[in-house]
C-alpha cells in the first residue's frame, strides 16, 4: 500500500491468483472556519433585556441566559456561542437590530474562533 493505495499487477491480480480491489483516497474536506458570537457589556442596556435576547436568539434557558449575563456584566465580554460564518452573522444582525428598535446601545460582535 503506497499513500493509502493499493497498488495492483496490470491484469488485477496479485502474486497468489486472487483479484484485488483498488483502493483510492480522497483529499479530506476542510471544515468551515467557526466564529465566536460575542455579548459586550454597556452600562445602558437593562440586564433582564440582555437575558431577553439570550433567550429568544440562542435558544437558552432562563437559567443559562442569567447566568451568561451575570458572566458579560462581570467580566464585560461573554461568548454566547460559536457558528458558522453565515449563521454568526446572521444572529449578529438580529442581536443589533432588536436592540436598535428597543433604543438598547446593545453590542453583539463575532470574531473567527
Amino acid at each position: 500500500m503506497l499513500n493509502g493505495t493499493w497498488m495492483m499487477a496490470d491484469n488485477d491480480k496479485d502474486d497468489d491468483g486472487d483479484i484485488g480491489v483498488k483502493l483510492e483516497t480522497r483529499p479530506k474536506t476542510k471544515r468551515p472556519p467557526m466564529y465566536k458570537v460575542l455579548i459586550l457589556n454597556d452600562d445602558y442596556t437593562p440586564m433582564e433585556f440582555v437575558v431577553h435576547v439570550l433567550e429568544r436568539f440562542f435558544g437558552m434557558t432562563h437559567a443559562q441566559s442569567v447566568e451568561l449575563m451575570m458572566t458579560v456584566h462581570q467580566k464585560g465580554v461573554a461568548v454566547v456561542g460559536v457558528f458558522s460564518h453565515e449563521i454568526a452573522e446572521t444572529k449578529v444582525a438580529m442581536v443589533m437590530d432588536f436592540a436598535a428598535r428597543h433604543q438598547h446601545p446593545l453590542q453583539c460582535t463575532m470574531e473567527k474562533e
